[in-house]
């Protein structure tokens, strides 16, 4: 454990140009947005590496374009997690964690997110994710030991001591996901032992498809020209119940480390202006 335990909060990109005017100066470079944000958060999670990864220039840019101890956390390839599911992936996953060193003490934790089983495709999985625990099983094992990783699972049947004390067994932590197929935070610690490492990981993801309608209801309609410049939905009751659980996690003196999407509900940086206004009331 973490002596002193420090909490992280930012956003799951930095990259949305609707941001413009409401959290970007207007006529700021993309180029720029990086150095903008870190003056205003010391994390971000990097969503863009999920879809490609990054080249050995973008990395030595962000840590170029950050201050001392800003912290990037990064969603590790879908050819590794969802193409190749574990599986004869080891040379795409050294090169990955090979690119990401070069942001040196800045990388924070890398985050390997699965795709979800759904019932109607393979029933037996849907409830017992036993061949997910097989392949990463035989995965864990194979990373560098002086890197933080975090696994997140959207099954809730998967979310059983065989899952968790194979984390534990490898100090990598579960991702902690505000998700519509999860249970809340609460009450998945009311019934399980949620820290599987010296640091825990929190994504605040919403409806992707619910809110998408949502917002472009309002830009058919005309109450919007921008998709996520606004908040869109009230989360402050569910923001002040998982802060609840997060207090009590921290009491562990463990790193947490807090990130919001824009599909949560409709703008990243507005969420985290919530989260901090209502973590600072208590």
């Amino acid at each position: 454990m973490n002596p002193s335990g420090q909490l992280r909060v930012g956003t799951s990109s930095w990259s949305s140009t609707d941001w413009y005017d409401v959290f970007y100066p207007k006529g700021l470079a993309p180029a720029e947005f990086i150095g903008f944000y870190a003056r205003h958060f010391d994390t971000v999670e990097i969503d863009a590496t999920f879809y490609r990864p990054p080249t050995r220039t973008n990395v030595s840019a962000w840590a170029k374009r950050t201050p001392e101890g800003f912290i990037f956390s990064a969603k590790v390839p879908q050819v590794i997690t969802h193409e190749k599911y574990l599986e004869d992936c080891q040379e795409e996953m050294n090169d990955f964690i090979g690119t990401m060193e070069g942001l040196n003490d800045k990388l924070g934790p890398m985050v390997l997110q699965f795709p979800y089983v759904a019932k109607s495709k393979d029933p037996d999985e849907y409830r017992s994710g036993d061949d997910f625990c097989r392949r990463l099983a035989a995965f864990l094992p194979l990373l560098p030991a002086d890197h933080r990783y975090a696994v997140e699972v959207r099954n809730a049947h998967w979310l059983k001591p065989r899952l968790l004390d194979l984390l534990r067994a490898h100090r990598t932590a579960l991702v902690l996901a505000c998700y519509y197929t999860l249970p809340s935070l609460d009450e998945l610690m009311a019934t399980t032992e949620v820290l599987t490492a010296g640091f825990s990981y929190v994504r605040f993801l919403g409806d992707r498809r619910k809110i998408e309608a949502l917002v472009n209801g309002k830009i058919k309609s005309g109450e919007k020209e921008r998709h996520w410049d606004e908040l869109v939905i009230d989360r402050r009751g569910e923001i002040a119940r998982w802060i609840g659980a997060i207090r009590e996690l921290m009491k562990h003196r463990i790193d947490m480390y807090i990130y919001f999407n824009n599909h949560y509900a409709g703008h990243a940086p507005g969420s985290v202006s919530l989260f901090r206004e209502l973590w600072e009331k208590g």
